[in-house]
């Protein structure tokens, strides 16, 4: 098993290996999403003007009052962050997911923002 050092190597060197495909191309938003033990969230960043253009989090007062945890609430995250993207107009997205393995919450995440309308 691996201890909390080795976790936070792995997640770096996953991040830069991210970053070396996505230098070169720019023109898409990301969609960056982070967990935590209880909570997560995501973000539709412009790198290009360095500015957040949409966010949910499960912090958020109407989200945190459903009462769902875990991957009901990455669900949630994933259609609300898409429903406020196609609003702002954004629909096709880089999906960033921040160093964290594919799976879980994760993939529940981006699977309901799939469903919702972004395409990544």
């Amino acid at each position: 098993m691996f201890c909390a050092v080795n976790r936070r190597k792995v997640r770096a060197l996953r991040k830069m290996r991210f970053w070396g495909r996505r230098n070169s191309n720019l023109t898409k938003p990301r969609l960056c999403v982070f967990r935590s033990a209880r909570h997560i969230q995501a973000q539709i960043i412009d790198d290009e003007k360095r500015l957040v253009l949409v966010s949910a989090t499960s912090v958020e007062k109407e989200l945190r009052a459903s009462g769902l945890r875990g991957k009901e609430m990455a669900a949630k995250i994933g259609a609300t962050v898409a429903v406020r993207a196609l609003e702002v107009g954004l629909r096709d997205v880089v999906f960033d997911r921040n160093g964290f393995g594919y799976h879980g919450r994760i993939q529940v995440l981006a699977d309901a923002a799939r469903e919702a309308g972004l395409q990544f």
